[in-house]
């Protein structure tokens, strides 16, 4: 009877477009579906944190919502928002960036969707620094381009650092973007605002876009914020920045963030934007007017208790012989390498059957990283104890 009904979904799937019916799958989110299934699993596996979100902003955003901030709003997001935004540049990185290049959305992603559909075409290529979160590379695929992998390289002992030289030797004439994360997700690695400096100066000269996902840029250990491609780059420079409020003031859910484009790019966002959504909820927008002026010792406060899970959990997994791991600079990741163990899926899918942990596989950063693990330990120190325990359990101390 499953088979029969399996065979049934199939075919009823063949009448929806074949790029959509073929497109790559995520493992990451597979594993976490395989967890949820499953009695008494702690999961790490999702990129969030534990904490909520502040009451602060949720009691905002309840005033707007009692003050009828319920209706249509402009495609592009509120003014006050963009205006904040543009004054979180001035605050926090020392930059002018006026309102007119700042375009809110329903979440990062969302900005991820609307600056590679803005810019790409049928064939064009993106080279693309691996490893990367499975859902960006995606986005290329239903864009029906071409994707180009350069990987960061891992060596015991100094950790994670891309070759320059290699990523530029990865764009050809038929290059349209050049796609970044950083901080990285699942590496913590940072682009240092030299190497930036290097690649926009190859792309300013042969018309290439950047395209650079910065949504973990306020989770630099020690400083206050990672650089920016914005800080290297001119007003009207093809350069197209991603960011969010999920990760920096806990709003996962709210499906928030904003694009930054360069000074002609307003009025084809808008228009793009217009098609896609409509523009982003209404009421959530004063939330995030709120978590810009007042959501600064938050950050500090969330930093705090990252940093000190961060320093237990690598001192705890480093002294483990059968564990690779360099300790990250920056986000709430930790990506290590189980030694001996080169099928990442299987290896998470004991964590989950014989440990009772769910964990995010390597596979779902890129096929450069498929002997990896991806734990976030954003959580508390009583389940992250007890995650631990499980994982020693499985792969032995």
């Amino acid at each position: 009877m499953q088979d029969q009904r399996s065979d049934n979904y199939k075919k009823q799937a063949e009448k929806f477009r074949p790029l959509l019916q073929n497109l790559t799958k995520n493992p990451g989110a597979e594993m976490l579906r395989y967890g949820w299934r499953m009695q008494d699993v702690i999961s790490l596996g999702q990129g969030e944190g534990c904490a909520p979100t502040p009451d602060f902003i949720n009691e905002a955003t309840y005033t707007a919502l009692k003050n009828g901030k319920t209706h249509y709003g402009p495609v592009l997001g509120q003014p006050a928002l963009r205006d904040e935004i543009s004054t979180y540049y001035k605050n926090i990185f020392n930059l002018n960036i006026p309102s007119n290049r700042v375009f809110i959305t329903g979440s990062g992603t969302t900005a991820m969707h609307l600056a590679l559909t803005s810019i790409l075409d049928v064939g064009d290529e993106v080279v693309a620094v691996t490893p990367i979160w499975k859902n960006l590379l995606g986005a290329v695929e239903i864009a029906q381009a071409k994707t180009h992998t350069v990987a960061l390289e891992f060596t015991e002992g100094a950790g994670w650092r891309l070759d320059i030289d290699k990523l530029l030797a990865a764009c050809t004439p038929l290059t349209k973007a050049v796609l970044i994360v950083s901080p990285s997700n699942p590496t913590g690695w940072v682009m240092s605002k030299a190497e930036m400096q290097r690649v926009i100066d190859f792309t300013r000269e042969r018309g290439i876009w950047i395209v650079s996902d910065e949504v973990y840029n306020r989770s630099l250990y020690g400083q206050n914020h990672a650089p920016s491609f914005l800080e290297v780059a001119n007003n009207d420079d093809l350069v197209l920045t991603v960011n969010s409020f999920s990760k920096a003031w806990a709003m996962t859910g709210w499906r928030l963030g904003w694009l930054v484009g360069p000074s002609f790019s307003e009025g084809i966002i808008r228009d793009l934007a217009l098609y896609d959504n409509m523009g982003p909820p209404t009421f959530t927008q004063f939330g995030g007017i709120e978590a810009l002026k007042n959501g600064e010792a938050f950050i500090q406060e969330q930093m705090k208790m990252w940093q000190e899970n961060l320093n237990y959990l690598y001192d705890r997994l480093s002294a483990n012989p059968k564990i690779s791991l360099e300790k990250p600079i920056s986000t709430f990741y930790a990506f290590f390498k189980v030694k001996g163990e080169d099928d990442c899926l299987d290896l998470a899918k004991r964590f989950i059957d014989e440990g009772g942990v769910s964990l995010a596989p390597g596979c779902a950063f890129g096929h450069d990283s498929k002997g990896w693990i991806r734990l976030c330990f954003a959580v508390s120190r009583t389940k992250l104890e007890k995650a631990l325990d499980r994982i020693e359990k499985v792969i032995g101390a």
